[in-house]
């Protein structure tokens, strides 16, 4: 079975916020919680990078680790779901994540700040009927057959979801192109040649916004 993975690509985020748009219109997501969210290293300068960042669906997820009610879990296919009627809103699961992923509709101290919400992959979560599914974790679009919609709608292609090994062959081969020709595994090869052959306009166009 294949595992399902996100990986967002610094190169081509141009922070349009397009993902995080389409997150919240396909989940209907409430007030105040941002299951997705651009975030920018290094604003206004030179070398400026942004990623796009969401639950991770770690393959080892601290945060199932640290649960006390058994509230989130892993698929076969790698998706770490939540059970709102489980959680009892400690936070721990907010701890113990690096990337910030779940979110809670309150600023109360926790254990008042209610159910805790995060990105599901579009994958919904356990429900007896739809109708209760879509209220309480959003659109189901794995179970259509369909990608996240955060990627299905970044213009740039730099947000990547699906099969893991699918994803990362995508990712190499770009890396390739942009002058990794061993696919990065070790020193920028555009880079070296440039230094010895002196840098040309068409060894830069393949993307004339980062030169490293």
């Amino acid at each position: 079975m294949a595992t399902m993975k996100f990986m967002c690509d610094a190169e081509r985020c141009i922070e349009c916020n397009g993902c995080v748009t389409a997150c919240k219109n396909a989940n209907e997501v409430p007030w105040g919680i941002q299951r997705r969210r651009v975030v920018t290293i290094d604003d206004g300068e030179p070398t400026e990078v942004s990623i796009s960042v969401a639950c991770m669906h770690c393959d080892d997820a601290p945060c199932i680790a640290v649960c006390p009610t058994e509230t989130l879990y892993q698929r076969d296919d790698g998706i770490v779901l939540h059970d709102k009627d489980l959680c009892i809103g400690c936070g721990y699961c907010l701890y113990a994540c690096p990337f910030g992923a779940p979110q809670f509709p309150k600023q109360n101290a926790f254990g008042e700040r209610g159910k805790m919400d995060k990105c599901t992959f579009c994958a919904g979560g356990p429900a007896e009927t739809k109708e209760e599914e879509y209220e309480k974790y959003g659109a189901n679009r794995i179970a259509e057959g369909k990608l996240p919609l955060c990627a299905e709608m970044c213009s740039t292609k730099a947000l990547l979801a699906g099969d893991a090994q699918e994803v990362a062959d995508i990712f190499r081969q770009r890396v390739v192109q942009r002058g990794h020709e061993d696919g990065a595994w070790s020193g920028n090869q555009r880079r070296e040649r440039s230094q010895r052959q002196g840098a040309s306009v068409d060894n830069l166009a393949y993307d004339a916004t980062r030169q490293g």
